[in-house]
């Protein structure tokens, strides 16, 4: 960081002016202000990386759209270097986290001083960075949209990916059987690792694989699972259904192929009577209540051992375009992080 101060300064940032690819991310200095009534100025440590960060980097139209120009990134880690008027909730000197934010991949910023929680001692700047937005997805998914319970089987897509490693191994702690399917055999015992107890390797067009609703079929001696959680979308949509016990719930939380075209909810019915959602993080961190719970619900799963967190990644913060790169071929496990 070059000339940050109590009073802001200027600051490296990873910008975006124009929707494109990769090569759209541009590092900059940008001038902070002093921090004005209820922000704080945090100094980052670490800084996660998410699969929304393409969508907001690379979206011209639509839910991922964002003004531009914009710093990308919506979670990371840091210190507290100062606050305005009418902050009690942090303080200067405080290691703390925040998530769903837009602007992160920055050397320092400000932010809303209630969408900051405080680390505890046991988990690190960089921990926190690659799981509080990866972390608290699973948290919701797995409490809230359907609370999993001993017994329950589920269908995890992308399990050796950053979210889809939370869900499992956090799943598998709740006496659930999960199954995972990956994109690539590297991936396999990635996925096994994490939890799941059987794993398949998708077909796709250029490999030989499984067909995951065969498998899952098998696997369950034809009941079919409780929930599919899907982050790929338009590749493995329909398909999901399929895999679904009668009134079942589909879980579409993610579009790494790409969204899911439209469809005729009627099918929902001839499959089996099944229910559908399509949740957002952003949903459930609306209210300083809402953060603090799902915070506090990470934290203490993360120190009871539930889950593990496993960076494959770190990357200085002006490799951001590789990094997106890398994850966008799906090349990636795990979580993420870049360093300021």
């Amino acid at each position: 960081m070059t000339g940050t101060t109590p009073r802001g300064g200027t600051v490296q940032a990873i910008r975006v002016h124009q929707p494109g690819g990769p090569e759209a991310l541009v590092l900059e200095d940008v001038e902070l202000p002093p921090p004005g009534p209820g922000q704080a100025l945090v100094r980052h440590t670490a800084i996660g990386v998410n699969l929304i960060d393409t969508y907001h980097r690379s979206a011209l139209t639509g839910q991922y759209a964002i003004p531009r120009p914009a710093v990308l990134g919506v979670e990371a880690a840091g210190v507290v270097e100062a606050v305005g008027p009418g902050v009690g909730t942090v303080r200067p000197g405080d290691r703390v986290a925040y998530w769903m934010l837009l602007g992160a991949y920055a050397q320092a910023r400000l932010v809303p001083a209630e969408r900051l929680v405080r680390l505890p001692d046991g988990v690190s700047d960089e921990v926190a960075a690659a799981a509080m937005v990866k972390g608290t997805t699973a948290q919701y998914l797995l409490h809230r949209v359907h609370p999993v319970k001993a017994g329950d089987a589920l269908l995890v897509h992308a399990a050796a990916g950053g979210v889809g490693q939370f869900l499992c191994q956090w799943a598998s702690s709740l006496g659930a059987t999960v199954i995972g399917t990956v994109g690539s055999p590297e991936k396999l015992a990635v996925a096994r690792a994490a939890g799941c107890e059987h794993v398949i390797l998708s077909r796709g067009e250029d490999r030989d694989g499984e067909d995951f609703v065969a498998r899952v079929r098998d696997v369950t001696g034809g009941r079919g699972v409780d929930v599919v959680y899907d982050s790929v979308g338009q590749d493995t949509f329909l398909r999901s259904l399929d895999c679904l016990r009668p009134f079942g719930l589909m879980v579409n939380y993610g579009q790494a192929s790409g969204p899911v075209p439209p469809f005729d909810i009627g099918v929902l019915a001839q499959k089996g009577s099944l229910f559908l959602a399509k949740p957002t993080l952003a949903t459930v961190t609306r209210t300083r209540a809402d953060i603090e719970a799902l915070a506090d619900g990470l934290f203490a799963a993360l120190e009871e051992g539930r889950v593990r967190v496993a960076i494959s990644r770190r990357a200085p913060l002006v490799e951001a375009a590789a990094v997106h790169r890398d994850l966008e071929a799906r090349r990636t496990t795990g979580s993420i992080v870049l360093l300021p």
